[in-house]
């Protein structure tokens, strides 16, 4: 079979397509026919080394995918062979197959794409984990997006909205603004690109301030970080909710004197550790998320298509940046 490779640390220019043998199913583990790979942005560091997960190489990227249940190890009760499925897999997604651990697969809908439903788990995942059990997100609570036009910001913006929230999307250009506001979000903020000096830093957080209102932000969700991370502190309402998502401007360092003024908390949220310390609510938050899907209120938006041989752009897109949504790698 076919997988796109990282045989050594380096950028998406590194990877290449090779023959490599087919996976076998365990006890406990099922053999996937991929279909589709969704992108997110671990995969842009873990090639890199820069992940805090560095799988032994070679090894194809790809942290979630959708397909077809080929076969079932011993012990496997909840998908059989020609189950529908999606599933999280850390890494292994962008190949014809992958072995993956049972209870990590779900069944999806007969009228689900394979693209939407390789474009659901860790956006989403990450977003309804953040705003309802790291956020505690309530209905009338505004909610602050960063980086609202990308993977987990449109998921959070959908997300938002579907739980009762007033959603202010920030986003880097009025094009991924209209993008954010097809989604439903409320209002919207065109910040400038960084790096900022102070003044930058302060007309930054004016901006933010402006379109969260008096009462400030009851949660940021920043999937961002950078010099955005202090600027939306800044708005934050008292005893908000600042959410750590991921960092794509770099980590920030933020004075932890504004949590006192603000009597806010600074919350990590760290999706893929939550799945494996407690899987059976994980279960629980996939089928809220499916059922959001199913009543129409959320839906992946997946702005490009790439074959598994140019898998490596499809990683390049999100690493400069420029992706809208999410990018998904097809397998035929």
């Amino acid at each position: 079979m076919k997988a796109l490779l990282s045989k050594a640390v380096g950028g998406p220019e590194t990877l290449v397509l090779e023959d490599v043998p087919e996976p076998v199913a365990e006890p406990g583990w099922a053999v996937i026919e991929v279909k589709a790979c969704g992108i997110n942005f671990p995969d842009v560091l873990m090639i890199e080394d820069k992940y805090q997960f560095k799988p032994p190489r070679p090894y194809a990227p790809g942290g979630e995918m959708a397909g077809v249940v080929k076969s079932v190890g011993a012990g496997v009760a909840n998908v059989k062979p020609g189950d529908r499925v999606l599933g999280a897999c850390s890494y292994g997604g962008m190949a014809e197959q992958v072995a993956v651990e049972a209870w990590r697969l779900v069944q999806i809908p007969d009228a689900m794409p394979f693209d939407e439903a390789s474009a659901l788990l860790l956006t989403y995942g990450t977003s309804y984990y953040a705003l309802k059990h790291r956020g505690h997100m309530q209905p009338g609570e505004s909610l602050l997006v960063l980086g609202a036009a990308g993977g987990v910001g449109l998921a959070a913006v959908e997300l938002g909205k579907a739980m009762g929230a007033r959603v202010i999307g920030a986003v880097s250009s009025e094009t991924k603004a209209e993008v954010v506001k097809a989604r439903g979000a409320d209002a919207m903020v065109v910040y400038p690109r960084g790096p900022f000096d102070r003044d930058g830093q302060k007309a930054l957080a004016e901006l933010f301030k402006t379109a969260c209102g008096a009462d400030g932000a009851n949660l940021v969700y920043d999937a961002v970080g950078g010099d955005y991370a202090e600027a939306a502190l800044r708005s934050m309402a008292w005893e908000g909710r600042f959410l750590v998502i991921g960092f794509p401007a770099g980590i920030p360092r933020i004075p932890l004197n504004l949590a006192l003024l603000k009597g806010c908390d600074i919350v990590g949220v760290f999706w893929g550790a939550s799945v494996t310390r407690d899987p059976a609510r994980h279960a629980e938050d996939v089928k809220a998320l499916l059922a959001f899907y199913e009543q129409g209120r959320i839906r992946p938006y997946v702005s490009e298509h790439f074959p598994l041989a140019r898998g490596g752009e499809a990683i390049a897109r999100l690493g400069a940046r420029e992706a809208l949504g999410k990018v998904v790698v097809m397998i035929e």
